[in-house]
């Protein structure tokens, strides 16, 4: 069962890599559950603090991200619409451009948005586009470290427990 857990550990500790990308997967808090995964096995050791203390940091960047996007677009003179625009550029973004789609989706939904029902000009739409795409920039950077952090402590515990078998 522990082999088990350990595995499905490490495809949520993958998923929420993948998720710092994706607007759908929420990163740390989907890595975090390979943590939670491990708690469950007798063989690795994951205390209860260590667990909380995750989870509060997976929460709390998840938070930040969602908070990084609205101040790009707010900084740059922006609305609703150019913080709604980027998210629904995104979303369109990926689905038919791709990875590509990622960078791309959020500063033309923003750029359209305020461009469109603002009636900003073009310099000013350019302006707030490109706070739109920080923002959402900067959120994946941070969730990306924190996973990859994550991901680095999941090897640690599970290595340190095969090293504590004595195979």
């Amino acid at each position: 069962m522990d082999l088990f857990l350990i595995g499905l550990g490490g495809f949520f500790i993958l998923l929420g890599i993948i998720g710092s990308f994706l607007p759908v997967l929420p990163g740390p808090p989907t890595t975090w559950v390979g943590f939670l995964m491990l708690y469950f096995t007798s063989s690795v050791n994951v205390s209860l603090s260590f667990l909380f203390l995750t989870l509060i940091l997976a929460l709390l960047v998840f938070s930040i991200d969602s908070i990084l996007s609205v101040l790009g677009v707010k900084k740059m003179g922006g609305g609703k619409v150019g913080i709604i625009g980027s998210s629904i550029g995104l979303i369109i973004g990926l689905i038919f451009l791709g990875p590509f789609g990622i960078l791309l989706g959020p500063f033309v939904g923003a750029f359209l948005g305020e461009l469109l029902f603002n009636r900003n000009n073009t310099e000013s739409s350019f302006k707030i586009a490109s706070g739109a795409l920080l923002g959402f920039l900067s959120g994946v950077f941070l969730k990306f470290l924190v996973s990859i952090v994550f991901a680095y402590y999941f090897v640690i515990k599970v290595w340190e427990s095969l090293a504590d078998l004595k195979l």
